[in-house]
């Protein structure tokens, strides 16, 4: 197994890496690196046309690589660190082949020291995807990654078994939609009745 500085070089080197979050194991490769994002869907066998989200160590790095409204901003700062998906307006430096073509992109900041500390190390944004081959359940603990997923990633840092189980709850703000139901998506949906857009 793999300590976060040697899994933040893989990622700066384009590779992929496993990393624990406090939902379920995820596949991370720098999210600005189109050759990169690329290995993240052949790994996965996903298909071009779902997009992937990018994860950031804070809000503050959210917002330089997006460009959120005042609200989206606003709940991000009520939600971040946190098992939440915002979907916002995508920055320039967001490749295409991560949200296949799309100008939203998700955006995750995991309340996960090991995944916090990964990204803070690497440097720039990483995927935010499960660690799982498309259509596969998410992988909770290292041992339940496919051998797939394992030949594939360069680095694999074990932080024993994720407390969620489940994945992170997705939100359109603006259009106060949530596109997946996870985690705490009760507080997520009471948060957009209490604060109606104007």
């Amino acid at each position: 197994m793999t300590d976060v500085a040697d899994a933040a070089a893989a990622v700066r080197d384009g590779d992929l890496v496993v990393f624990p979050t406090e939902t379920v194991y995820g596949l991370g490769a720098d999210a600005l690196d189109s050759a990169a994002v690329e290995r993240v869907f052949e790994a996965k066998g996903r298909s071009r046309d779902k997009p992937v989200s990018l994860a950031v160590p804070d809000v503050d790095a959210a917002v330089e690589h997006t460009e959120p409204t005042e609200r989206e901003e606003r709940f991000m700062r009520a939600f971040l660190p946190g098992p939440v998906t915002v979907v916002v307006e995508r920055g320039p430096d967001v490749p295409d082949v991560l949200t296949a073509g799309r100008e939203r992109v998700g955006v995750r900041v995991p309340d996960h020291d090991v995944a916090l500390d990964l990204l803070a190390a690497a440097g720039t944004p990483i995927t935010a995807t499960s660690a799982n081959v498309s259509g596969n359940p998410s992988a909770t603990r290292v041992g339940e990654l496919d051998e797939r997923i394992r030949e594939r990633a360069t680095a694999v840092v074990d932080d024993g078994e994720t407390e969620g189980g489940t994945g992170s709850t997705v939100v359109d703000v603006e259009a106060g939609e949530l596109l997946r139901e996870g985690a705490v998506a009760d507080e997520v949906r009471a948060w957009l009745a209490e604060h109606p857009r104007d």
